[in-house]
């Protein structure tokens, strides 16, 4: 199992930070390997919801279907399948420490199960995601240092 964590402070408030990141199509804007993130199903975002994302992993696509099982006020949990690997992407925001602080603390647990024949790809497929969460958080910040609040 692969396993990261990344952690970040931004300048939006917890509040803007998980509204804008319980809706998984963001995706696009924060983490540089997807491609695209479509919505499967209509309504407001809630526990239930799922998206169809298309990512680039060591040069080559791969499609998840992603499903936000937990909203809270404190952070989401998506949870991610395809045929060769089970994801979950929990992401955890507190408000930043100080007195004149208004921002966020935002903890990235990224977790991979690879399935079948991609486990056989375990030592390159975790080198990869660990240089991928650098990346993502980096473009998480910048995106969540962007949003008003």
């Amino acid at each position: 199992m692969i396993r990261v964590t990344r952690s970040t402070t931004v300048t939006a408030t917890p509040e803007a930070v998980v509204g804008y990141l319980q809706d998984f199509g963001h995706a696009e804007e924060w983490d540089p390997g997807t491609r695209s993130c479509t919505r499967l199903d209509d309504g407001p975002v809630r526990v239930g919801s799922r998206w169809r994302n298309v990512s680039r992993v060591l040069g080559r696509e791969t499609t998840v279907e992603y499903t936000l099982v937990e909203l809270r006020t404190d952070g989401v949990v998506f949870e991610g399948r395809n045929a060769g690997a089970r994801t979950v992407d929990d992401i955890r925001v507190a408000p930043a420490a100080g007195e004149d602080t208004t921002g966020s603390v935002v903890d990235y647990h990224a977790t991979v199960e690879l399935r079948g024949w991609s486990r056989l790809a375990y030592p390159l497929m975790h080198l990869a995601f660990r240089r991928l969460a650098d990346k993502t958080v980096e473009q998480l910040r910048r995106t969540l240092d962007g949003l008003r609040t």
